[in-house]
Order: structure tokens, then C-alpha cells, then sequence
């Protein structure tokens, strides 16, 4: 990573942030976005103070503009991309019949499109550097989970877009990785939305019992290291792609149950 320009989108907080120490302390020069500029800057400020060169940038995928923007700050700051971390996500928790599809809209934007965008402007650089396109996805985009309709959706096209990008840049030396990392303590679960917009505020998870999105980063460094095509973390998430594979009526039963436990879950 020595040398190398990594962007990293959604940065200011959890795996994102985790992410640009991960490789600012591998050598790297890190480009950090988000939406709140005091946010952002607190995040870059702690990335200066551990020596990492940086560049916070303003930025809210779901614009396009604003990609493009974030494309070429970093051109006049850096000269190059090798790496882009398509990170910014947002979640939701509501059943279908009872979510405002503004919703559903939002989180597309965010999840889908925001990475649709940024992978565009980037990816003329990538090319010339022979660097990577990573996407932070989810379990949830390999199984679809209920009450998080518009989540589940915005993975499963978040991955066959990397998965088409890939076998379209196998000729160009570009690596593309779909990182799911499971479930992670992380701020996502309390920032997702409800059925009419609306953040949740209190997670619904035990927040102590999952990876730490500093663990996950270290991994994720380690599968760009090793030009991965995918990254799959924790064991429940293996045995729920691999299940889900094999014995998917059995595992409609098995994720119903496990999602309807959670507390004040909107499945009955």
C-alpha cells in the first residue's frame, strides 16, 4: 500500500474510518468522504495525528456531481487512484407492506447508486494503475432479509454490478472484491431508517458480541493485499450463503425466526 491513493466513501465513522487507518498506516495516502463536515473533519484530524497523509472531501453519494468532484479533488491532490473503498451505506427496518417507498428510494441511492457513481468516475484511474473497486456489501446481499427489503435490495445489485464489473475489467488488470462482512458494531443499525424515514436510533443487535469494524478493516486490507474476489466474514455468515445455497424454503424458516426475535421486530 506504499504510496498508493485509496478512497474510501463514508468515512468519517465505522468500518469506513476503520478503513482509512487501516491503510493510511500501511503506507497509503487516504481520501475520506461523508456527508457532515464535523464529522469529517474530526476523522481526518484523527488520521493526521497517527501521521496519515489525508484529504477529507464533502461529499454525498447519492449525487452524482458530487462523485465526480470527489474523483477530481483527489486528482489534484494525489495524480492517481489505486484504490476506491465503496463504503457509504445506510440500512432500514420495516416490513414491505408498511415502508414509505421513499425509503426504499433513499437507500437505493445511497447503496446502489452511490457506488454506481463513484465507481464510474474512478475507474478510468483504476484502470491505468491496475488498482482495485471494493464494495462493502452484506450478508444481506446473498440472502435476502425480512424488514430490511430495501437494504437487501440495494446488496443483491451492489454485487452483480462488482460481479459484471469484474469480468468486464478481466482483461485490464482491475480487481474488483465484494467484501460482506456480517454482522459489525457499527453505527449503521442506528442511523437506518423506518418505515416512514424516520432514523431507529437504538440498535436492535447486542453490538458487543459482533466484529469490530477495526477487525473487519484488517481483513479487508488483507483481501485488496491478496486481489480477493470475495470477502465473506464471521461464520454465520459462511453458513448463511453456503445454507442458503443448498436449503433456501429451510432457510426462509431459520431467517424469519432469528429476525423475528430481535427486539420490537415488525415480524410477528
Amino acid at each position: 500500500m506504499k504510496d498508493k491513493v485509496v478512497i474510501i466513501t463514508g468515512a468519517s465513522s465505522g468500518i469506513g474510518k476503520a478503513c482509512a487507518e487501516a491503510f493510511g498506516r500501511a503506507g497509503a495516502s487516504v481520501v475520506i468522504t461523508g456527508r457532515n463536515a464535523a464529522n469529517l473533519r474530526e476523522a481526518a484530524a484523527a488520521l493526521t495525528a497517527q501521521g496519515i497523509q489525508n484529504l477529507p472531501v464533502i461529499s454525498d453519494v447519492s449525487l452524482e456531481a458530487d462523485n465526480r468532484r470527489m474523483a477530481e479533488e483527489t486528482l489534484r491532490a494525489f495524480g492517481r487512484i489505486d484504490v476506491l473503498i465503496n463504503n457509504a451505506g445506510i440500512s432500514m427496518r420495516a416490513l414491505f407492506e408498511d415502508v414509505d417507498l421513499d425509503v426504499i428510494r433513499k437507500v437505493m441511492d445511497i447503496n446502489f447508486y452511490g457506488t454506481l457513481y463513484a465507481t464510474k468516475y474512478c475507474l478510468p484511474h483504476i484502470i491505468k494503475a491496475k488498482g482495485s473497486v471494493v464494495g462493502i456489501s452484506s450478508i444481506a446481499g446473498f440472502r435476502g432479509l425480512p424488514a430490511r427489503t430495501g437494504y437487501s435490495a440495494s446488496k443483491f445489485a451492489m454485487q452483480g454490478f462488482l460481479e459484471t464489473l469484474r469480468t468486464e475489467m478481466l482483461r485490464k488488470d482491475v480487481h474488483v472484491l465484494i467484501a460482506c462482512p456480517g454482522f459489525t458494531a457499527s453505527n449503521i443499525r442506528n442511523a437506518a431508517l423506518s418505515g416512514d424515514g424516520t432514523a431507529q436510533g437504538e440498535s436492535p443487535r447486542d453490538e458487543a458480541e459482533m466484529m469490530t469494524s477495526e477487525e473487519v478493516a484488517g481483513h479487508i486490507m488483507k483481501a485488496v493485499q491478496g486481489r480477493k474476489k470475495y470477502l465473506i466474514l464471521t461464520t454465520q455468515g459462511k453458513l448463511t450463503v453456503f445454507l442458503n445455497k443448498w436449503l433456501p424454503g429451510w432457510m426462509d424458516k431459520m431467517v424469519y425466526n432469528a429476525m423475528a426475535r430481535e427486539p420490537d421486530s415488525p415480524l410477528k
